[in-house]
C-alpha cells in the first residue's frame, strides 16, 4: 500500500523533469501498487542507485557538490526509490561551502534528469545569491534536464562535458485515472470530502474539465517561475529563454554555448584544473584565464 500513496503523491506534484525519466518511476511505483514485486537487482536497473560519487567531498582546493539522480525536495521514499538528490540537503551543503573561510571554490557535479518543482526555485535563487560571496561553477557531466538546469543556471558559470546536455525546459502535470482499473478489480472508491475542490484531482475518477483548467494553471505558473529564473540566472531576456533555449528540448553541448545556455565544453577534470585541483592526485598550480581572474582567486575545499 506504501506504493500506492506515494504513486499518488506523485501524481499532486508538478515536475521539471525528464518525460522519460518520469514515466519509468510511475511504471515502478504503479507495479509495485498492483503488488508486484522486484528484486533489488531489478530496481538498480530500472532507476539508477547512488554511487561513491555521489558524495560531497575535497578535490585539492574545491568544493564538489554532486547534484544527482531525481531532486526531491526533501529526502523520503522518492529518492530512495531513485538514487537522487534532496534540494533541502544539498542546501545545506551549500550553504556549509559558503560559511567554510577554507573553501574559495565550489564545483556542483550535475547530472540529473530534473524531479520535482517543489523546493527547486529556491535552491536557484540560494546558488545565485551565493555567487556573490564565491565563484560557483556548474559543471554538467553529463546531463541537467529540467529542474537540475534550472538549479545549475544560477551558478556563476556553467560548463557542459562534449557529450553532455543541457535544457528540457518545461513543467508537467500528471493525472493518473484508475477508476477503469478498480472497476475491473471489483473495487468501488467513495471519497467523502467538504470544500469544493478538496479531492478535485483524485485518481479514482477520471478528471473533470474544471480540474483540468485548475491543474494548468498550476503548471503554467511553474513554467512562468522556471523561465524566469533561467533569464535571470542567465542574464537574458525572458523572451529569449521562452523562444529558445531549446523550447522544452535538451541541448547538446555545443549548441548550448552557442545558444547562450551555458558558458564552454569541458571536462571535470579541466575544470577542477583551472582551480589548481586535480580528480587524479595532489592540487596543481595553474594560471587564471583573464576573463575569470576574480572567480580564480578564490578556491579551497569541504568537509562534511
Amino acid at each position: 500500500m506504501k506504493y500506492a500513496h506515494v504513486l499518488m503523491a506523485v501524481t499532486e506534484e508538478r515536475w521539471a523533469m525528464q518525460e522519460s525519466k518520469l514515466q519509468a518511476i510511475l511504471d515502478l511505483l504503479a507495479h509495485q501498487a498492483s503488488g508486484e514485486k522486484y528484486s533489488a537487482e531489478d530496481l538498480a536497473a530500472r532507476v539508477p542507485q547512488k554511487t561513491e560519487r555521489e558524495i560531497a567531498r575535497k578535490i585539492g582546493r574545491v568544493a564538489l557538490l554532486p547534484l544527482r539522480g531525481v531532486i526531491a525536495n526533501r529526502m523520503n521514499m522518492m529518492t530512495e526509490i531513485s538514487g537522487g538528490t534532496s534540494s533541502e540537503g544539498f542546501g545545506l551543503a551549500f550553504q556549509a561551502a559558503l560559511r567554510d573561510q577554507d573553501v574559495k571554490a565550489i564545483v556542483l557535479d550535475v547530472d540529473s534528469p530534473g524531479g520535482m518543482v517543489s523546493g527547486t526555485a529556491e535552491l536557484s535563487r540560494m546558488i545565485f545569491d551565493g555567487r556573490a560571496m564565491k565563484p560557483v561553477i556548474a559543471h554538467v557531466n553529463a546531463t541537467a534536464a529540467s529542474a537540475a538546469y534550472w538549479i545549475a543556471s544560477a551558478a556563476t558559470e556553467m560548463v557542459v562535458t562534449p557529450s553532455g546536455g543541457v535544457g528540457d525546459i518545461g513543467v508537467l502535470g500528471i493525472h493518473d485515472d484508475m477508476s477503469g482499473a478498480l472497476e475491473k478489480a471489483g473495487v468501488k472508491k467513495t471519497i467523502v470530502k467538504a470544500g469544493k475542490f478538496k479531492a478535485a484531482a483524485n485518481p479514482f475518477n477520471p478528471l473533470d474539465e474544471e480540474s483540468h483548467t485548475r491543474m494548468q494553471s498550476r503548471v503554467n505558473a511553474s513554467y512562468d517561475s522556471f523561465v524566469g529564473d533561467v533569464a535571470r540566472n542567465r542574464g537574458v531576456a525572458v523572451s529569449r529563454v521562452r523562444e529558445g533555449f531549446g523550447q522544452g528540448e535538451l541541448v547538446d553541448a555545443s549548441r548550448a554555448v552557442s545558444e547562450g545556455m551555458a558558458d564552454r565544453v569541458g571536462s571535470l577534470e579541466e575544470t577542477l584544473q583551472r582551480f589548481g585541483a586535480s580528480l587524479y592526485g595532489a592540487p596543481i598550480e595553474a594560471a587564471p584565464p583573464a576573463r575569470n581572474s576574480a572567480l580564480q582567486r578564490q578556491k579551497r575545499a569541504l568537509a562534511l
